[in-house]
């Protein structure tokens, strides 16, 4: 198992498989009381981390809602991300980085080379340059107990005609889809930790509104993959749900929700939060009798 890997793990023992998303856009800043500005996106991440403090193992800040204010909202971005992780949080940052060469290689050392301002826990990156692109980001990852989390099926439903369209690359197999191709063509960086029961370091995000069979996603590229899964809670899919969706890979899955969070406001996130942790409890051990 990877450092990475180990540490997602032990958060996933020991809270579930809840990600609480740190999403302040507009209309919630609004409900809250808070300014449509750095400020009100620094208040508004420092309460939810403070709500998700010992509660969940894992949040997720969306990177947009802070870059929207420039500097003074990046700068917001990194005292969240710090608190977040000094409340013992695994943080992955949602920044949907993807390029070639040196520039993925400064991507990398902003959100992941320790000491960084921008320091996360792993960071969210886009494959459509292809995934021998990601290849440096993946080595800088391991090499600092890092993770990342490759987008491979999307919970978008426009996702659909692009990840489910069939690869023409020379590496690819005949009939193999995008999806999966980008899946097996980042696996090889998981295949000792998956081998020896674990989790990688490299995480693939997989929608659960998405039907992985439509999508050509075999269980074998997600072998030893932690699986970031948004569709939850405001869109559509219940919580209890994961293991029905998941399946055999229910043990690597990391259950993204956000609205159905913070749509609770300041004075009942915390509510939000353990009522979520029951469906989730509550349908595991309905699962296991």
């Amino acid at each position: 198992m990877t450092v990475f890997g180990e540490r997602l793990s032990g958060a996933l023992e020991t809270y579930g498989p809840l990600c609480v998303g740190i999403d302040p856009h507009a209309a919630l800043l609004a409900d809250w009381g808070l300014p449509a500005s750095a400020a009100g996106v620094r208040e508004f991440g420092l309460r939810v981390v403070e709500a998700a403090r010992g509660r969940v193992g894992v949040v997720k800040p969306q990177v947009a809602f802070f870059e929207r204010y420039g500097s003074a909202g990046f700068a917001a971005l990194e005292d969240v991300q710090l608190a977040a992780r000094d409340a013992g949080l695994v943080v992955i940052a949602d920044a949907k980085r993807g390029d070639i060469g040196s520039t993925m290689d400064g991507y990398a050392a902003a959100w992941l080379e320790p000491g960084a301002p921008l320091e996360a826990d792993a960071v969210t990156v886009s494959p459509y340059l292809g995934p021998g692109s990601l290849r440096g980001t993946i080595t800088a990852a391991a090499r600092a107990g890092k993770g990342v989390f490759v987008l491979a099926a999307t919970s978008n439903p426009e996702a659909f005609g692009l990840q489910s369209a069939e690869v023409t690359a020379v590496d690819a197999q005949r009939g193999q889809t995008v999806a999966d191709w980008v899946a097996s063509g980042v696996g090889w960086a998981n295949r000792a930790a998956a081998d020896a029961g674990g989790l990688g370091h490299v995480g693939l995000v997989v929608g659960a509104t998405v039907d992985r069979d439509e999508l050509g996603l075999t269980e074998e590229s997600l072998r030893g993959a932690p699986i970031l899964a948004p569709g939850f809670g405001a869109q559509g899919v219940a919580l209890g749900a994961v293991r029905s969706v998941f399946g055999s890979l229910a043990a690597q899955v990391i259950a993204s929700a956000s609205r159905s969070v913070l749509a609770a406001g300041p004075d009942g996130i915390v509510s939000a939060i353990e009522a979520h942790r029951r469906e989730l409890a509550e349908a595991e051990e309905e699962t296991h009798g």
